[in-house]
Formats: structure tokens, C-alpha cells, sequence
């Protein structure tokens, strides 16, 4: 009886497939992360100074790294997006994203030059 319910057990299961994996942890192929940059780009391009930071998440999504702060009195969240290729290692790091900075819930800024003002 026990092997008659396994055997029908794995005649159920042919043919299923488990995909893990994740943005931060790798890229299934070139196409993955090309689609992604350009999405990207193309999402930083609509964004306007003051959006609130949910506008910002809608608009693009899940950020592969965030950092979060309070510098003066002011709560920073920094959200970054994968924009540029740099290594053929397959993982994504944040020297190919581009940093999206919130102040107290409101968009004040997005590139390097944002970032390094904070």
C-alpha cells in the first residue's frame, strides 16, 4: 500500500519545477538584468522632486539595497535601483545602482550627486 501511494506520489510531482533565486542574489540570464536596468532607467526618468515615498516604491518598484537613517533630525531613506552594468559576476552591487534619496517621506533627490549630499 505504501509503495503504491508513492509511486503515484512522484507521477504527480513529474514535470515540477522550483526556481530560487533573487535579484540581489543573482541573475538567471543577461536578459534578466538588461530588462531590469532598462526598466529602471526608463522609471527614473518620470520621477519628480517631492513624490512621496510610496509614489516613489509604485513607480519602481522593490529597490534591490536600501539604507535608512536619521541624520538631524530628519529620517533619510535611501532605495537603490540597478541601472548600469559593471561585473559579470551575476550578483547585483550597489556601485550598478543608482541611489534614490527620501527626506522625511518626500523625494529630494536621485544619483550619486544626491547621495553624496546627504
Amino acid at each position: 500500500m505504501g509503495l503504491v501511494f508513492i509511486g503515484v506520489a512522484s507521477l504527480g510531482l513529474t514535470g515540477c519545477v522550483l526556481n530560487v533565486g533573487d535579484s540581489e542574489s543573482g541573475w538567471d540570464n543577461q536578459a534578466s538584468w538588461e530588462k531590469s536596468q532598462t526598466k529602471n532607467r526608463a522609471n527614473l526618468a518620470r520621477l519628480s522632486l517631492g513624490m512621496s515615498r510610496d509614489q516613489v516604491q509604485v513607480l519602481m518598484g522593490q529597490a534591490d539595497f536600501n539604507e535608512a537613517y536619521i541624520q538631524e533630525d530628519k529620517k533619510v531613506h535611501v532605495l537603490f535601483y540597478r541601472t548600469q552594468h559593471m561585473n559579470g559576476d551575476g550578483k547585483t552591487t550597489k556601485d550598478e545602482c543608482t541611489p534614490v534619496v527620501i527626506s522625511n517621506g518626500a523625494l529630494v533627490g536621485w544619483g550619486e550627486k544626491a547621495y553624496g549630499n546627504i
